[in-house]
C-alpha cells in the first residue's frame, strides 16, 4: 500500500458508506440512503468516487468461516529474511494461490502470511521450499485451530446499533431464502458443495461481488429470477461471504498490529471471544505453538494501541504479549482487477 497522508482519510460520510457496504456488500443505493439519512443520488455518486480511484473494491472473501469455528486448513507463517531480499521472496509468496494474506512488518526483515494447507500435512511450502531457500533466515509455523474473527466480519464502528441491524441482508431480503432447502446434487444444507450454477456465480462474484443479477444471468445463461434466488440462497447460508477492500488508513486507522499471545488454557476461548468482539480486532484465532491466541488488530494512534495492550487485554489470562506493527499489507485477497462500479446493484 501507498503511504496515505492525514489530509486523504475519507469524509465521515464516505466512512459511513464503507461501513455500510461492510454489512451488506450487494448492498442498494436505494436502501443505504434509507438506512443512512442521503439520497439515491448522493449515494450512487459517492459510491461511484470510491471506486473509481480504487480506494474501495467489493469482492468476495477468499476466507469463508468454518463451520463452528473450526479451522478449514491454514498456517500462519512468521518468516524473516535477509535485508534486501524481503521483496523478492514477498513477491513470489504473493503469486501463490494458497497464499491468501502477506503483510510485511516494521522490523524491517518480517513476514507475516496465511498459508491454506490439508491438516496435519507436511506442507511443501513449510518443509521444502522455504527452508531450502538460502534468503530466508527463520521460519516459524503455527496450525489454525479456532477462529474467533474473520477479516471479512470487521466492521468500520461508525454506525449506530439501528443502522447496523437495518443493514444486515437478512433485513433487506424481505423473504430469507430456506437456508434447510437443498441443491440437486449436493449432499445438504450448509456447507454443501456449489452446484455448476452456484459455482459460476461465486466465481463471477469473486473479483466483483456488486454484479447485478441481470448482469449475472447473461454471464450465467440462466433467469435472472433464478439467479436472485440462488444468490439470496448463498447468502443465507453463508456461502457467499463478501468483504470491503479498503485502506484501514482511509478510514482513520493508520497502525495495525500483530499479536501474538500467550494464554492460559482455561482462559483461552473466553479470551479469544473477547478479542472478537473487540471493534478494532480484525482477525483472532486459536492456534498451535506457544503463542496459542492470535489477533490483528487497527488503531486511530499509537496512543489507542498502548491503551489496548494495558487496559483491553488486562483480565483475559494472557501472559505474554508480542506485539508487531505492519509496515505493508501485501495481499489480503485474490488478484487485483479493475476497480467495479460499485452503484451497480
Amino acid at each position: 500500500m501507498a503511504r496515505v497522508s492525514a489530509d486523504s482519510v475519507l469524509s465521515p460520510g464516505d466512512q459511513r458508506l464503507v461501513a455500510a457496504l461492510q454489512w451488506d456488500g450487494r448492498l442498494t443505493a436505494e436502501r443505504a440512503a434509507h438506512v443512512l439519512g442521503l439520497s439515491p443520488a448522493t449515494v450512487r455518486r459517492r459510491l461511484h468516487a470510491l471506486a473509481a480511484d480504487g480506494t474501495v473494491r467489493v469482492v468476495v472473501s477468499p476466507v469463508a468461516r468454518p463451520r463452528n469455528g473450526g479451522s478449514a486448513g491454514a498456517l500462519f507463517l512468521r518468516i524473516r529474511v535477509l535485508r534486501g531480499k524481503l521483496d523478492t521472496i514477498v513477491a513470489a509468496l504473493a503469486a501463490r494461490e494458497d497464499i491468501p494474506f502477506i503483510d510485511v512488518t516494521t522490523a524491517g526483515d518480517e513476514i507475516f502470511a496465511v498459508a491454506r494447507t490439508e491438516p496435519g500435512s507436511r506442507d511443501p511450502l513449510v518443509f521444502r521450499q522455504l527452508p531450502s531457500t538460502q534468503a530466508v533466515t527463520s521460519l516459524e509455523s503455527a496450525t489454525i485451530l479456532h477462529v474467533f474473527r474473520l477479516t471479512s466480519e470487521w466492521r468500520h464502528d461508525v454506525l449506530s446499533a439501528a443502522e447496523r441491524t437495518a443493514l444486515s441482508p437478512a433485513a433487506g431480503t424481505g423473504t430469507p431464502a430456506d437456508p434447510h432447502e437443498t441443491v440437486p446434487g449436493s449432499p445438504g444444507p450448509y456447507g454443501v458443495e456449489a452446484d455448476a450454477l452456484e459455482q459460476s456465480l461465486i466465481e463471477a462474484l469473486t473479483p466483483d461481488a456488486r454484479l447485478t443479477a441481470a448482469a449475472l444471468a447473461a454471464r450465467t445463461g440462466h433467469p435472472e429470477t433464478t439467479v436472485r434466488r440462488r444468490i439470496a440462497r448463498l447468502t443465507s447460508q453463508g456461502r457467499l461471504v463478501t468483504q470491503v477492500l479498503v485502506d484501514p488508513r482511509r478510514l482513520g486507522l493508520p497502525i495495525e498490529a500483530k499479536l501474538l499471545l500467550h494464554v492460559a488454557p482455561d482462559h483461552l476461548a473466553a479470551a479469544g471471544r473477547a478479542l472478537a468482539d473487540h471493534p478494532a480486532v480484525h482477525g483472532a484465532f486459536a492456534t498451535s505453538g506457544p503463542s496459542n491466541l492470535h489477533a490483528a488488530a487497527y488503531f486511530t494512534d499509537l496512543t489507542a494501541l498502548y491503551g489496548f495492550l494495558s487496559r483491553d487485554l488486562v483480565g483475559l489470562g494472557i501472559s505474554h504479549v508480542e506485539t508487531a506493527l505492519v509496515s505493508r499489507a501485501v495481499k489480503r485477497t485474490p488478484a487485483p482487477v479493475a476497480p467495479p462500479a460499485l452503484s451497480h446493484p
